[in-house]
């Protein structure tokens, strides 16, 4: 870090990097096949929503893999300090749905990078900005907020679950099974190597946590889809904020707020919330 800097990396802020990948049925049908009843209709032809997450992964080589599944030196992303990387949150503008067959062209953009101490240790914020664009224009924003955490310590792991919270009022709930293979699958069809979502002696002994970890944006798309169920249509904005990791094994909820319609959030039968998400319609 630049001690002349007014902000840490402030060099990588403003920085473009632009991808293309094909949006084929081979995807769109592995992708129906994870969620399986819990996606909103669709016309025929139309991509379901959450489907861009599985687009333009970050491709590198074995040799050049860290320990903990992702790319090492990936040249994307700002290389900051520390070790654990998840997704914190983020907010998606729909301006136009994605169609089977499409070729979609991403650009991404370094919106900020922030140093902050919290709770738990120092942490990273990058917040990253993508366009997805198709030969008929603009159909995406999506703005991802990504944190960066100090090593676990394992004399402390992090805890399966907390208790005692309120429970929440739903209208409607769905009822999704968090098994391994869940993860595996999606896993695959994001080409997300993180070990925490398919390695449980990595995700416990080294990473700290519970066991195997739910993705984030498995989550974000069981929300997104239940709200576009909801509402009649994809949500024009919709908005998203992990709260505490998701251990898969159980069952997960997804819900919708009663008296506050456009509330969803995900929690564990036990009331642990784990994401939260709120939803405008177009």
């Amino acid at each position: 870090m630049s001690q002349s800097s007014p902000k840490p990396f402030q060099e990588w802020i403003g920085r473009q990097t632009r991808s293309e990948d094909v949006l084929t049925e081979r995807l769109d049908s592995s992708f129906r096949a994870i969620f399986g009843p819990h996606l909103a209709a669709s016309q025929s032809g139309l991509a379901p929503a959450g489907i861009h997450w599985c687009l333009s992964p970050a491709v590198a080589p074995m040799a050049e893999l860290g320990g903990d599944g992702h790319p090492a030196k990936n040249r994307d992303m700002p290389p900051v300090p520390l070790p654990r990387r998840m997704w914190a949150g983020g907010t998606v503008e729909t301006v136009a749905p994605l169609h089977i067959g499409d070729r979609v062209t991403r650009v991404s953009t370094i919106a900020d990078i922030t140093r902050k101490e919290g709770r738990t240790g120092e942490l990273w914020f990058v917040t990253v900005d993508h366009e997805y664009r198709t030969r008929r224009g603009l159909a995406i924003r999506d703005r991802q907020n990504i944190v960066y955490r100090e090593a676990a310590s394992l004399s402390m792991p992090e805890k399966r679950e907390t208790h005692g919270e309120e429970a929440r009022p739903t209208s409607v709930s769905w009822t999704v099974p968090t098994s391994s293979v869940l993860l595996f699958r999606y896993s695959a069809i994001s080409f997300n190597g993180h070990r925490i979502h398919y390695d449980e002696p990595y995700a416990t002994g080294v990473e700290g946590y519970g066991g195997l970890v739910v993705h984030g944006p498995i989550q974000a798309t069981l929300l997104l889809n239940l709200a576009a169920s909801q509402m009649g249509s994809t949500p024009a904005r919709f908005t998203y904020r992990g709260t505490a990791p998701a251990i898969a094994g159980s069952d997960l909820l997804v819900c919708r707020g009663v008296g506050d319609p456009v509330k969803f959030w995900t929690q564990s039968p036990s009331g642990q919330v784990h994401m939260e998400a709120s939803a405008e319609a177009a």
